[in-house]
């Protein structure tokens, strides 16, 4: 029986019934609980501010705020005013401001947004963003706004709910529609895909950011369609202590927690034995890894170097999905070891999946959701069999309306109900495997190469900073090859001499790993490559900027310049570590 169409505000009404409480943990890892009516009476205050201001039905509200209660109050407080929130990142890294102010104000334009919200601590940096945005009601705090009666207003399920701007890993941030339909559809196919185990109710932990679509879409919307407890870790404390994330999935017995590749990566580097005193992760029943590569080397370090702790390797989950689609397209079978296999390199560069033992290790992300179609195509028009690498296209009851704002954008990858992705991938025994991007994929003499295995080959370098390279290529003018450029930050703690040999070094390390040879090694300094919102690496905003000579090489390192970075503080590094840009010195 096909569930009667909802929206969110139907949810938050459904919720509020349920005696259930969402909590958000302090730097002390003390939690602070609301129940569902609480957070929405919090949330009528602000429809009604809202409306007092002069926000009408329909119209954007931008939402720039931390980790916090007040988040959601000025997000459902934006949806019961009738209006549609558009969540952006606060300001992280305090010395690229400049850049943080030139991408907010240009999200804030394409969302035209009417008012921007924000708490105290942002609404002191945000202003160059505000003045070159231009928001007609400008910017206030949740207090500022003016006292009002709340009106009620009818919302439809095919009305705006949400723009979620795409992560623009390969472009520009676009600003993705999504309506109340979809996303209430997502959060149900999602809360399907995992039944209670017995004696285990469902709960869940997140440390991802609000304004990213895996915590908000990924977390706290599962919650309120399938009403139960959900505790939220502020992003920069996990970042400074990532054993707080598993003593806190412990804590309050969780039974799912998303997270990207790097956070499974960190925590089985970072964490130590004595921070696990007491911990049991017996709970944790899917351990969902999505928004980057997943690399099933690192999935197999995390699950048995907590296997102690009560962690089992079954519960790990790779899935695949993106904004446009609301969030998953594919999920990998519960209560499953996850699949990975390994390929010819040669096979893959050619466009065929041929597996071969020492080849190039992929984790399969699953199969399509229920209701979801996914098809493999040969340049965007033929399909192509099982094995075969071509387009990801995709259709489903979640699928944006379109780029707010942009229809040539929208039509360029929406066409009768499917979405190019813009990934290229396979299909084997029905499930799907992710090749690489379309857009960032190098093609060098007719052989094509995934950016990301060249890059986590660098990565092994001494001296490399993990998580911050960039493996691009451009076409020269008057050249018959693409030349691979390979722009790599150094350690915080890299010498002078160890700085010297890595031009070399990496060199090395893509020929032994692809068989191919870099045409340029360009070590940069920490901190220099431009990232998403959500804090992967830009590849073509680095090609742009390293041809336009406006990226910065390392300077020498002395004791002092260590000491200095070693100091910094664990915000301003928040940016790059959600890339898995985690530096080894603390």
């Amino acid at each position: 029986m096909t569930p009667e169409p909802a929206t969110l505000l139907t949810l938050l009404e459904s919720a509020a019934s349920a005696d259930v409480h969402l909590s958000v943990l302090d730097r002390g890892e003390r939690a602070t609980r609301l129940t569902w009516t609480e957070l929405r009476e919090r949330a009528l205050t602000v429809a009604g501010g809202l409306q007092a201001a002069g926000i009408e039905p329909g119209q954007i509200v931008a939402l720039v705020f931390p980790t916090g209660f007040d988040f959601l109050a000025a997000f459902f407080g934006t949806l019961l005013a009738g209006a549609v929130p558009a969540p952006l990142y606060p300001p992280a890294r305090l010395g690229r401001l400049d850049e943080y102010h030139a991408r907010t104000a240009a999200m804030l334009r394409a969302a035209r947004a009417r008012i921007v919200l924000v708490d105290g601590r942002v609404k002191r940096v945000i202003g160059p963003s505000i003045l070159a945005g231009r928001p007609p009601l400008g910017c206030r705090e949740l207090g500022d706004l003016p006292a009002g009666a709340f009106t009620p207003v009818a919302v439809a399920p095919e009305r705006l709910g949400l723009v979620q701007f795409s992560s623009g890993t390969t472009v520009d941030p676009k600003p993705v529609a999504l309506s109340h339909r979809a996303l209430v559809a997502q959060a149900r196919l999602l809360n399907a895909f995992w039944p209670d185990r017995p004696g285990h109710r469902h709960s869940g932990v997140s440390w991802l950011p609000l304004y990213h679509d895996m915590g908000l879409i990924g977390t706290v919307f599962l919650a309120l369609e399938r009403p139960g407890p959900l505790t939220l870790i502020p992003p920069e404390l996990f970042i400074a202590r990532p054993a707080v994330w598993l003593r806190t999935i412990s804590r309050f017995r969780a039974t799912l927690s998303v997270a990207p590749n790097f956070a499974y990566a960190l925590c089985t580097r970072k964490v130590r034995d004595e921070e696990m005193e007491d911990v049991d992760l017996s709970s944790w029943d899917v351990a969902i890894n999505g928004a980057e590569t997943v690399v099933p080397a690192a999935l197999r370090a995390f699950a048995e170097r907590f296997a102690r702790w009560g962690f089992r390797p079954e519960a790990v989950t790779p899935v695949y999905g993106l904004s446009e689609a609301a969030l998953a397209v594919t999920f990998s079978d519960p209560w499953r070891s996850f699949a990975a296999r390994t390929f010819d390199r040669a096979e893959l560069a050619a466009g065929r999946a041929v597996e071969r033992a020492d080849g190039r290790e992929l984790a399969s992300v699953g199969r399509p959701l229920p209701s979801f179609g996914v098809r493999i195509l040969d340049g965007g028009i033929a399909p192509l069999p099982d094995g075969r690498i071509g387009r990801i296209v995709i259709s489903g009851p979640s699928l944006m309306d379109g780029y707010l704002g942009r229809p040539e954008a929208t039509a360029a990858v929406l066409q009768d109900g499917w979405l190019d992705t813009g990934d290229l991938g396979f299909v084997l025994g029905g499930e799907l495997f992710i090749a690489g991007r379309a857009k960032e994929i190098l093609i060098v003499n007719g052989r094509n190469f995934a950016p990301e295995e060249l890059e986590r080959a660098v990565e092994a370098v001494a001296g490399v900073r993990p998580g911050c390279v960039v493996a691009t290529s451009w076409l020269p003018d008057g050249e018959p090859t693409e030349r691979v450029v390979l722009l790599v930050e150094t350690s915080r703690d890299c010498r002078d001499a160890e700085r010297a040999a890595l031009p070399r070094l990496c060199a090395e390390a893509v020929l032994a790993c692809a068989g191919l040879r870099p045409s340029e090694v360009v070590v940069l300094a920490p901190d220099t490559l431009p990232r998403t919102s959500s804090g992967k690496l830009r590849r073509r905003e680095a090609l742009r900027l390293h041809l336009a000579g406006e990226l910065r090489p390392p300077r020498p390192v002395t004791g002092s310049l260590v000491i200095a970075a070693m100091a910094r503080s664990s915000l301003a590094l928040l940016r790059a570590r959600l890339a898995g840009g985690t530096d080894d010195d603390g």
